[in-house]
């Protein structure tokens, strides 16, 4: 059987315009909400279909793109027809296939939990894959192939044993690397969800089975190679985050390293770029500063010939990050200046996949990351709440933590009974966000209310704080 080659999808990339792919998500998932649907679009989503890896998608996306752009039917949309894509044999059954799981709604202003209607369960991270049926059993198919990755897949839910080692082809070829591609983004869902600490210990297998693939090799230099490479830095710069966000800062470390070494044997200057900006943000929170200034202006050189102002913002942040920790006001302002005036240049094209957490949400919490550090705890406050004000629903440990954040710097501006509500809504979500790093900063919160416990909003916000955590240690 004949191997299919994606074929760009131009219509569905023109109807974008001049939005970014993660602002086009956005504007998807809020269609959906219209119609009573709920899908998990994401910027690497619309790329995916805009490279024509989906060349039909599901049925949930379709009556949300329907009704996105009326009077248009899907083949105006680019799309082929289902039963082009799924087989004959398949038609009957073509509504099995799944839409991404259900998110979360917007919290309610007020403390109560989300009912559990709207509460995704555990496992429903895993069933992200939109492929079409054709390209999945022309890939399982190939027997050396799913047994190299089967150790790929990171599971159903975020909890649970790691994924067995499975034998490596000795060449390694498309399949391989577009399902280790697939690892890293089902990652980065995963965590955008639930946070790290139910996934790094996952993580593991599929990080070895990564560079077992890079060991392996291809038999020559192209394209395919240069993306095995590719994607194996990114799976370790992942996994890497998943340590850096789960308090194993020595393990985020070394896979940090690991990433850049993959990036300079390959050449790859955005790898370059983003191994050495989560090095600075590793260095920031591991209290090493100049360390964190040093290597924030490292990835800002190896990105620099990369045509992405959202990068450089984010890389002046780091580096503002780092100058707020050694206590240099002026070098910290000078770099949130630029921050701000790359930002409004704009998205591109050109910006990388994993910048989709990125966007004004993520630049105003991490501009209250660098007041907080510069003790203007006022300032940060207010940052912080825009920060929770902007931040798609979609990112729920992002939503944690951002609010966990405004509820420490309302705390220690002296606003206790705001600084009570904040923490209340970061319990809400805890059920569904493992983070210890997220439960390091209530901790610190929780010590800065203590002495006003006999207040009613700060004493209840303590008595649900201790008999979470008591709950959080036994389970």
């Amino acid at each position: 059987m004949a191997s299919t080659r994606a074929v760009p999808n131009l219509a569905f990339r023109r109807l974008r315009g001049r939005r970014s792919p993660g602002e086009f998500a956005a504007a998807v998932r809020r269609s959906a909400r219209e119609i009573g649907e709920q899908v998990a679009c994401d910027a690497r989503y619309i790329g995916r279909v805009e490279a024509g890896e989906i060349r039909c998608p599901n049925y949930a996306y379709e009556r949300v793109f329907l009704h996105m752009f009326p009077g248009l039917t899907l083949a105006d949309l680019g799309f082929s027809a289902r039963e082009s894509v799924r087989g004959r044999a398949s038609r009957a059954t073509a509504g099995a296939c799944a839409a991404p799981a259900p998110l979360p709604g917007p919290l309610p202003a007020r403390t109560p939990a989300p009912t559990p209607a709207r509460t995704p369960a555990r496992g429903d991270g895993s069933d992200i894959s939109e492929e079409s049926d054709v390209r999945r059993r022309a890939f399982m198919t190939n027997s050396t192939a799913s047994m190299a990755v089967a150790s790929l897949g990171i599971g159903s839910g975020i909890g649970g044993a790691p994924a067995a080692a499975a034998p490596v082809p000795r060449q390694v070829g498309e399949a391989e690397v577009s399902a280790l591609e697939e690892a890293v983004r089902r990652i980065r869902l995963l965590d955008d969800r639930h946070g790290a600490d139910g996934l790094y210990r996952r993580a593991a297998q599929p990080l070895r089975t990564a560079y077992a693939l890079l060991d392996a090799g291809t038999a020559t230099r192209s394209a395919t190679a240069d993306r095995l490479h590719a994607s194996a830095g990114e799976l370790a710069i992942s996994v890497g985050w998943l340590a850096h966000d789960s308090g194993r800062f020595d393990d985020a470390r070394s896979h940090y390293a690991e990433a850049l070494a993959t990036a300079r044997v390959a050449g790859d200057a955005g790898l370059e770029a983003h191994a050495f900006c989560n090095t600075s943000f590793l260095a920031r929170d591991a209290g090493r500063h100049r360390e964190a200034v040093r290597a924030a202006q490292a990835s800002r050189h190896a990105a620099r010939d990369l045509a992405s102002p959202r990068l450089l913002s984010l890389l002046a942040l780091r580096e503002a990050g780092g100058w707020a920790g050694l206590g240099d006001r002026t070098g910290c302002e000078q770099s949130l200046g630029q921050a701000h005036t790359l930002f409004e240049r704009g998205p591109s094209d050109d910006d990388p996949e994993w910048m989709s957490f990125f966007g004004e949400s993520e630049l105003q919490a991490l501009e209250a990351q660098c007041r907080a550090a510069l003790g203007d705890w006022s300032a940060a406050a207010r940052h912080a709440y825009r920060a929770t004000v902007l931040q798609d629903p979609h990112f729920t440990r992002n939503l944690a933590l951002y609010r966990a954040e405004l509820a420490t710097d309302l705390a220690r501006a002296g606003f206790l009974d705001e600084a009570a509500a904040a923490g209340h809504q970061v319990l809400d979500l805890m059920d569904e966000v493992q983070s210890s790093r997220i439960q390091g900063i209530l901790a610190g919160m929780v010590r800065v209310l203590l002495p006003k416990r006999r207040t009613a909003e700060v004493g209840g916000f303590l008595t649900r704080h201790a008999s979470t955590a008591a709950t959080a240690r036994r389970a």
